[in-house]
């Protein structure tokens, strides 16, 4: 039972690890901070968040050997993360985790893959701040999409466009030859019997392009 179980942590710690990882920890004044991916492996198109922790640094220790604990309540108005990629950025507030006390949210849908930086800024009681940050990278949303999704191309709509042109002129070689055989039709009927075979050709065409 015993070998199992150590088995079993040894199995579980390098998770754990890989998890800690993908945060980035700084310090500013008295305070360490945190940042990192709310769900990972992040990736674009995807609805994610920053995680941001705050809390005392503990003294005599250098920083790689703090930890998160004794978490700073109270900054949700304090302080913002101003993301940014490349040229662009945007202002996000934060929105603290009601489970864990000094632990906050910056909600964001990462658009484009790559590496963004953020800015933390505002105060930390009376220790202002003013850092910025790097989390891990965000992935191409194909690296977790399969099967791989089907689109309606350009291709694929001026390949249903052409087949609807032909079997709209195929429709009207038809209507030509009955009114040359003068058969006894209503013209009337005959307008919008074409209209509705159009129709359906043009839905055909359509639904064709499409799962091709």
């Amino acid at each position: 039972m015993k070998i199992k179980l150590l088995l079993l942590l040894l199995l579980i710690i390098p998770g754990l690890a890989v998890t800690a990882y993908g945060h980035t920890v700084d310090s500013v004044g008295e305070y360490r901070v945190e940042i990192g991916w709310m769900n990972e492996p992040v990736v674009s198109g995807e609805t994610n968040a920053i995680e941001f922790y705050v809390s005392p640094l503990e003294p005599g220790l250098e920083l790689e050997d703090q930890v998160f604990k004794n978490g700073i309540t109270g900054l949700k108005k304090a302080i913002k993360i101003k993301l940014i990629y490349k040229d662009e950025s945007i202002t996000l507030p934060l929105s603290p985790d009601h489970n864990i006390p000094g632990k906050y949210y910056a909600f964001i849908n990462p658009t484009v893959s790559g590496f963004y930086q953020a800015n933390i800024l505002g105060t930390i009681k009376d220790t202002p701040i003013s850092l910025s940050m790097h989390p891990p990278k965000v992935e191409e949303r194909a690296y977790i999409e399969f099967p791989e999704p089907i689109d309606l191309t350009l291709t694929q709509i001026i390949d249903g466009h052409t087949t609807l042109i032909g079997d709209m002129n195929d429709l009207k070689e038809s209507v030509n030859s009955l009114q040359e055989s003068k058969q006894q039709i209503d013209v009337g009927y005959v307008g919008i019997g074409v209209g509705i075979i159009s129709i359906s050709i043009a839905i055909t065409a359509l639904v064709k392009s499409k799962n091709n």
